[in-house]
């Protein structure tokens, strides 16, 4: 089947947006296709911030790639001439013995990374807005720090088509097949275009897109919210807060940032535990005060200045597996298809790293790096 294109690239979120300038920069004929506009607010990879950390809780086999990621996001920001990554330092609050210390300690020890375990006491001592518990810990890790979605999604699209890419944007992928002598066809509404190789990567669509995976995939629904502390935002500074993950007893974690927008943007926070089964094509986006009242009810006693007026929120969506891996690899039955997704709200600290990996698969058929966790075969 004669190809228009060496790679089409289905969705221009986090993923996407890296796999297609990637590729771009190999010297493939790529095409992006998306199905609503550049750096969008209607799936994953929005919302102004996201953390990065490298001691990593969820296994020591993401830590290589954590390293990786993180030279990509400085060569990104020098090649797209904007920042998109700060570094603020990154705090993990628990029980001594939990599992998100327990994990950041393992990953820490196994890669010799630089981080401190602080009691209570120091901990209040180092950073006065947290107010942990005699009895709870807190790891602290230097170089941790924020990625800004939205930018990094623009300064991925920018290179991309500096580097020859052609983005189609407002082009849904309605269909896609394989052809068993190779190539693919995508149909969308404008009508079919063909390559020699794809590459899914469509967040919460997915299971529309990638149906019959052996992992199954949850969408549900997530809130981000950005209240007015007491006493204002200075005590949240960039240079003075750190990103940081608050994990409790009985399984719920809050994630939050230092003050990135100003006096009057608040400061943001939010449940990673917390949500409910959603379709991102009818997501509610409304943001409840109750849901407002349950996040301010976790803080009062651990983050007190936090707890104050609701400035804004915005709802998004994590695509989760049931192991919370994610799903990186050769199309199961297609090997000229590469796929991307379930990345379980924990995918985005990696999205420079994961594009690296996609145009490995779709150019090579292979990667040097570790993705053996992430197999579609999987059960």
């Amino acid at each position: 089947m004669p190809s228009s294109y060496d790679v089409i690239v289905i969705g221009l979120g986090g993923m996407g947006s890296a796999a297609v300038c990637h590729l771009a920069r190999r010297g493939q004929r790529v095409l992006g296709l998306e199905q609503f506009g550049p750096a969008h607010s209607l799936g994953a990879s929005h919302g102004g911030s996201r953390i990065y950390r490298q001691s990593y809780a969820e296994g020591p086999q993401y830590v290589p790639l954590l390293l990786r990621a993180r030279e990509l996001w400085d060569q990104l920001g020098r090649d797209a001439g904007e920042s998109v990554f700060t570094r603020t330092g990154f705090l993990t609050v628990g029980k001594e013995g939990g599992p998100m210390v327990d994990g950041c300690l393992r990953s820490a020890d196994e890669w010799g990374l630089e981080h401190e375990l602080l009691d209570a006491v120091e901990t209040r001592r180092r950073f006065p807005t947290f107010t942990p518990g005699s009895d709870e810990v807190a790891f602290y890790e230097s170089q941790g720090g924020v990625a800004r979605p939205e930018a990094t999604v623009t300064a991925h699209l920018t290179v991309a088509e500096r580097s020859g890419a052609e983005l189609r944007f407002h082009t849904p992928a309605l269909h896609w097949t394989a052809d068993e002598g190779g190539g693919v066809r995508v149909t969308t509404p404008n009508g079919v275009v063909t390559a020699g190789r794809l590459v899914v990567a469509p967040g919460a669509w997915a299971p529309k897109l990638l149906p019959g995976l052996a992992v199954p995939l949850r969408v549900e629904r997530r809130v981000m919210y950005w209240f007015a502390p007491e006493g204002g935002t200075a005590a949240f500074d960039v240079a003075r807060h750190p990103v940081y993950i608050w994990e409790e007893s009985a399984g719920s974690e809050v994630y939050g940032f230092p003050a990135l927008d100003g006096p009057g943007g608040g400061v943001k926070v939010g449940f990673h535990s917390v949500g409910d089964r959603a379709d991102p094509d009818r997501l509610d986006r409304e943001i409840h005060d109750v849901e407002a009242e349950a996040l301010r009810t976790f803080l009062r006693p651990r983050i007190p200045a936090l707890a104050g007026p609701l400035v804004r929120g915005a709802a998004c969506t994590y695509t989760l597996t049931p192991d919370a891996h994610f799903v990186v690899s050769l199309h199961p039955e297609h090997p000229q298809v590469t796929v991307a997704c379930g990345f379980s709200g924990h995918g985005f600290k990696f999205v420079p790293v994961i594009g690296e990996i996609l145009a490995d698969l779709a150019v090579e058929g292979t990667t040097r790096h570790p993705i053996a966790l992430f197999d579609a075969r999987r059960r």
